[in-house]
């Protein structure tokens, strides 16, 4: 039977735990967190991102997070706590559910960038747009 968007997002929030703005903030701060955009590129260079966030774009995120792809990022690390967000905390909640599939434990959606802005988290800059 097919599936929804929104029943796929549902079931990827039961799964990965959702971290408020302290609780991310104070694993930054603790450190040995990846820290992951999953927004496509355009969307960075008009917002920046979080202070030392990894961007991988949504559709990239499988390929860089499996250490047999040859696109696969050497921050990745299934032991590493990672904390994942987009611009709403969809596309964060799905990515977050992948890692999971793959076997990464201690993953958390910390969901949009406007709410990690607005709340006076640390934002670098934007980005020139393209492919990272």
């Amino acid at each position: 039977m097919a599936r929804t968007v929104k029943e796929m997002i549902d079931e990827a929030n039961a799964l990965v735990p959702k971290l408020g703005f302290d609780e991310a903030q104070a694993m930054i701060a603790k450190g040995g967190v990846l820290v992951l955009d999953v927004r496509d590129a355009p969307e960075l260079a008009l917002t920046g991102t979080i202070a030392g966030a990894r961007h991988v774009s949504r559709g990239m995120l499988e390929f860089r997070a499996d250490p047999a792809s040859p696109y696969h990022d050497a921050d990745f690390d299934p032991a590493r706590p990672v904390l994942v967000y987009c611009a709403s905390g969809g596309r964060s909640a799905l990515g977050g559910k992948v890692l999971k599939d793959m076997g990464y434990a201690q993953v958390y959606n910390i969901g949009g960038f406007k709410d990690w802005a607005e709340a006076g988290g640390a934002v670098d800059h934007p980005v020139e747009p393209g492919m990272t």
